[in-house]
């Protein structure tokens, strides 16, 4: 079993769903970074995905954006990342660790060198943005050869003709996104969010995480009743900015209390 197989195993036996972290790799540099990254499971974080700065993220908010620039202009690129990912392991062998982010920073480093060093650094999965299920040949492939699970997007606009495409080569998680539009703005109506859900379980058994628009416990708490776990990453990043590694890891611990499910 994968990390993220076992993750959400002990996540199903405890009752609870995952806390899924994302922070930017190099935001605001890298040693904060490596901190904060280090701080997170301890903190109550189940799983991490770590943010691939790209000057051009398009569906992210402008948190999100600003943090990515912030590390491009402090000198963060692939190899600095995956270099993250290896300080990280040096520490921690069980929390899962996913890279996340769009496909043209991979593609400059080379696809092929990309998956060999994510997966000798302790990557666990890739989520590219931009990369949709009908190009899985890009990376899919290599990266499955390579021990690397390939997490797939689903949002409210995901018809059921699309939805088995999708799903076909979705591994450790599907990642669903609440609402559309951008990271970090908008809210989830979890109501809604449950009946997709039901929809996409119906025809997969992959575990599925809903982020975009959670920014408190209180909105994780209703999500974490439907979903497999729970993605959490603008409000972070802010909370970064405004106080800290305390603050953000702070802010984590608040969102793991709401992870528990109703008996």
């Amino acid at each position: 079993m994968s990390r993220l197989d076992v993750r959400f195993a002990d996540c199903a036996r405890d009752n609870r769903a995952a806390l899924v972290t994302y922070i930017c790799a190099g935001d605001p540099d890298f040693d904060t970074s490596l901190e904060l990254l280090q701080g997170l499971p301890a903190a109550g974080a189940d799983i991490i995905e770590l943010g691939m700065p790209f000057s051009d993220p398009t569906a992210d908010g402008p948190t999100i954006q600003a943090a990515a620039l912030r590390a491009l202009q402090g000198g963060q690129n692939q190899q600095r990342t995956l270099e993250l990912v290896r300080r990280f392991r040096e520490q921690n062998q069980s929390t899962p660790l996913v890279l996340m982010g769009y496909y043209n920073p991979i593609h400059r480093y080379g696809g092929a060198d990309f998956i060999r060093d994510a997966a000798a650094a302790g990557v666990d999965a890739l989520l590219v943005v931009d990369l949709p299920p009908e190009h899985d040949n890009e990376l899919g492939p290599a990266a499955r050869d390579a021990g690397l699970q390939m997490i797939r997007l689903a949002t409210p606009t995901t018809d059921a003709q699309r939805l088995p495409r999708v799903l076909e080569h979705a591994s450790g998680f599907l990642y669903y996104v609440s609402h559309n539009g951008v990271t970090g703005v908008g809210a989830a109506d979890h109501t809604a969010v449950a009946q997709a859900l039901e929809g996409i379980r119906a025809q997969s058994s992959v575990p599925i995480c809903v982020g975009f628009g959670v920014r408190r416990a209180e909105q994780a708490a209703p999500l974490a009743q439907v979903a497999d776990g729970v993605v959490v990453g603008s409000a972070l990043i802010e909370a970064l900015q405004q106080g800290g590694v305390a603050a953000a890891l702070g802010m984590t611990a608040e969102l793991a209390a709401a992870m528990p499910r109703q008996a």
